[in-house]
């Protein structure tokens, strides 16, 4: 029997679930957070976007997305070229019936429904202000339910990434302890192809293709989401390290420092860039830069040093600001929540990090590896399948929906609000929003 199988929740699995208690609490930072950096019209409709996300992905994953997830001790579909198996997608019935859930099992489930909610609420930020509430759901569903899960059975259950170690001598395979790639970077670059498919908020670009500045709308909201996250993701590191690599518990303290550290680190940088660049620091990019901390540091939490963590928000505190102004303004991806800049950058960041500064224990990588040589490649080809799997197959099934159901709002909903266009009320009935007319592309 492996080792979810135990008819009754050990100590670790006990502890785990207490941690993925707190993963909500990720959900409604990203949330408010996204709320926050968006224009005072669109606050409403985003809130109710994120609710229906969390609904909607939960369903998909498990109608089908487990059944190509899997669990980390289950079976795979193998298929083998030149003498290698390849472990590519899990072997499980449909609606969780192959699995115990009156065991550990169960934990192991309901994070992944809660990561793979997470992974699917990052375009929402991205494509705030003009994505159609029945087209999120849609394109909700085949995240959760086939671009997430198929990536997270490679690197969390089983498969090819995480075999790369005894199949091919690279270091302990591919390592994402708190879901740095599995969840960030995946949802970072969906939004990516979002972004793509519905194209910039109508007058965020001048007729000579300079970007105009949008400001969040709530700045109080922006900084309490940063608060909220910083809690979830705490629970969310633990609990991968508990459940998906089965790290002692001793390791808790230290997870919680390292994420710590590395998104205070990098909204302090953030701030610091910020007033070199602009004369002062900004809210809501410090804001951004602290999300980029907790994003880089997921991967290697538990397996790095203080030192490392904080080294690794530094850069990441850098790399925000600067992928924001120029995917901005030299590519003309239109992203309110930097959520592309976050997410997909600092992402791939934390997960060559790891490659870079981790540190393995023998007794828990034993049977995925012989050694730290190599990690880094390891590390190199997992950012290698996100960027060349998940963002296609993002893009192409983003692309299709597309075709039978149009996922951008008509102009006049753009300029009238899609709290109003979509649900009929406002966030703030009592107060007037700014319904700002805007040049027509």
């Amino acid at each position: 029997m492996n080792r979810f199988g135990d008819a009754t929740l050990s100590e670790a699995a006990l502890m785990a679930a207490a941690a993925v208690l707190l993963m909500p609490l990720a959900l409604a930072g990203l949330a408010i957070l996204n709320t926050g950096l968006a224009r005072s019209r669109n606050a409403a409709h985003l809130m109710m976007a994120s609710l229906c996300i969390a609904g909607v992905a939960a369903v998909a994953y498990v109608f089908c997305g487990f059944s190509w997830q899997g669990l980390p001790d289950g079976t795979g579909r193998l298929i083998r070229v030149a003498g290698t198996d390849w472990n590519w997608m899990a072997r499980q019935p449909l609606f969780l019936r192959g699995a115990d859930l009156a065991s550990a099992q169960s934990v192991v489930i309901w994070m992944q429904i809660l990561a793979a909610s997470l992974c699917a609420l990052i375009p929402s930020g991205a494509a705030a202000e003009r994505w159609r509430l029945g087209a999120i759901c849609a394109s909700t569903a085949l995240l959760a339910g086939i671009t997430y899960p198929l990536f997270a059975h490679w690197a969390w259950g089983g498969g090819w990434l995480a075999q790369l170690g005894n199949n091919f001598h690279l270091g302990y395979g591919f390592v994402d302890v708190g879901g740095g790639g599995v969840i960030q970077t995946a949802g970072g670059l969906a939004a990516l192809a979002m972004v793509w498919i519905l194209g910039p908020r109508r007058g965020k670009y001048t007729s000579d293709g300079l970007p105009t500045a949008i400001p969040a709308h709530h700045a109080v909201f922006v900084i309490f989401g940063c608060l909220l996250a910083w809690v979830g993701w705490i629970g969310m590191n633990i609990a991968g390290a508990l459940l998906l690599y089965g790290l002692e518990a001793s390791r808790i303290g230290l997870i919680g420092i390292n994420t710590t550290l590395a998104a205070g680190a990098a909204a302090l940088m953030t701030a610091i860039v910020t007033r070199l660049r602009f004369g002062r620091p900004d809210a809501s990019l410090t804001a951004n830069g602290w999300v980029a901390g907790l994003v880089a540091a997921s991967a290697a939490c538990a397996l790095i040093p203080p030192a490392a963590a904080i080294l690794i928000g530094l850069v990441a505190g850098v790399l925000t600001p600067i992928a924001i102004e120029n995917l901005e303004a030299r590519l003309a991806i239109d992203d309110p929540a930097g959520a592309i800049s976050v997410h997909a950058v600092g992402g791939i960041w934390g997960l060559i990090a790891t490659g870079m500064f981790a540190r393995f224990p023998a007794a828990s990588f034993q049977s995925r590896g012989a050694g730290d040589a190599g990690q880094w490649v390891a590390q190199i080809v997992g950012v290698a399948a996100l960027l060349g799997f998940v963002l296609p197959l993002a893009y192409g099934l983003n692309a299709l929906l597309n075709l039978v159901l149009p996922q951008r709002v008509a102009p006049e909903a753009e300029r009238q609000g899609l709290d109003l266009h979509e649900l009929g009320a406002g966030a703030y009935p009592d107060f007037p929003t700014h319904s700002d007319d805007f040049p027509q592309r």
